[in-house]
């Protein structure tokens, strides 16, 4: 693998050299005032990326797997009912977590390259009539398929249903990366990780929760202390942590949310879009199909790429890490082997897609899939050439 060649994983993604100079930073103490400067600036552009006006925000040395736990443990307690609905590897994970927690999940059984059956929510919840079901997780963007899930509607399902549940959103391959509206579609509890749209080396869980979650925190029972919100928010009320935090990536954050802030947020959703859409394009060219079923449910963040019946994705990946040192992303679950994944989020330009779709075709040509060189690269070329608002960028 090369060093010199970018990453198109979907996550960890490319790191941008300003904020990987705000990660390496001299040792300072976390327990003094100058720390202080570092975290609640990183706080208050969390909640602006995630667009909340009041979103408590709360930041663990961690990954996106430990805020999922941040939100189960500290909003529920032993024997709750959640509704999940499963439909890839990260969903799975998430359902996984809350049975290891003693929670009873209701599993509402998706396609993989499916999003989230909000009329099933509906009918569920309206059917829950006692009101046992005390939360309802959605993974607004499921990696494992490239597929992104309508939040909007699972929450009118709750509204719909007149349901007091709450809602917990993994937001990890989508929040700095394509919109996510905390509070205007009522999520109780977002998830994030610093690796994925803000750019980040792992290493941080990044959580926000609701009035309403914070509410649920002082009556949950689940077993809880180095995720404990409540010790996290006496910590930051002295400008500190319970613990030792990640200061550099703590500092790298406040950073990354600048960047994102500067470039403006509806410009980063455009620009995710439109590289997306170039790689999709390329998809087409080659005769190939997403694992997302519907055009609506396709991510602007990874694509999942399937391959003919019989054929191993898991080849393409090898043979693009062996012979073109490139990282690209393996299928996983359900999908293992008939998927490879192109990550197209963080810090990528429409030129550096294209080095990636160009890697792409000579490994499907070396391996034998009968793909023409230059075919989808030349699609997503067009495609970029005519520029977000379709006007060909050819000199006057």
């Amino acid at each position: 693998m090369s060093f010199q060649n970018p990453v198109f994983i979907p996550g960890p993604t490319n790191i941008p050299e300003a904020l990987r100079k705000a990660c390496d930073m001299p040792t300072i103490d976390h327990r003094s005032p100058l720390f202080g400067h570092i975290l609640h600036p990183a706080r208050e552009g969390v909640r602006r990326v995630i667009k909340s006006e009041g979103a408590e925000v709360f930041i663990f040395p961690a990954t996106g797997t430990g805020g999922w736990e941040t939100a189960l443990t500290n909003c529920l307690s032993a024997g709750d009912r959640v509704l999940a609905a499963r439909n890839g590897m990260f969903s799975q994970r998430w359902i996984d977590m809350c049975q290891r927690q003693g929670l009873d999940v209701h599993v509402v059984e998706a396609g993989w390259g499916e999003g989230i059956p909000a009329d099933r929510y509906e009918d569920i919840l309206r059917a829950d009539t006692a009101h046992e079901i005390k939360a309802v997780l959605a993974t607004h963007n499921e990696t494992a398929t490239g597929v992104r899930s309508d939040i909007a509607a699972v929450r009118a399902a709750l509204d719909a249903a007149g349901h007091p549940a709450l809602l917990f959103v993994d937001g990890v391959s989508s929040v700095g990366s394509m919109d996510f509206r905390f509070d205007e579609w009522g999520v109780d509890v977002a998830v994030t990780g610093s690796q994925k749209g803000f750019m980040l080396p792992p290493g941080l869980a990044i959580t926000a929760f609701s009035e309403k979650a914070m509410d649920a925190t002082r009556s949950a029972d689940l077993p809880r202390t180095f995720f404990d919100v409540h010790d996290m928010a006496q910590g930051y009320a002295a400008n500190a942590y319970p613990y030792t935090p990640a200061v550099g990536l703590m500092n790298g954050l406040n950073e990354a949310c600048k960047m994102l802030l500067d470039e403006g947020l509806e410009t980063v959703f455009a620009r995710h879009h439109r590289t997306a859409q170039g790689v999709r394009s390329a998809v087409d060219a080659w005769g190939l199909e997403l694992c997302a079923v519907r055009p609506e449910l396709y991510s602007d963040t990874v694509s999942a790429i399937r391959t003919p019946e019989g054929f191993d994705a898991g080849r393409i990946v090898s043979h693009a890490a062996d012979v073109y040192g490139v990282a690209l992303g393996t299928g996983l679950g359900e999908v293992a082997g008939k998927v490879f994944r192109i990550g197209h989020l963080g810090s990528l330009t429409d030129v550096m897609a294209l080095s990636g779709l160009a890697t792409v075709e000579m490994c499907m040509a070396d391996l034998g899939l009968g793909i023409r060189l230059g075919s989808g690269v030349a699609a997503a070329q067009e495609y970029y050439r005519a520029g977000a608002g379709g006007t060909d960028r050819k000199a006057a």
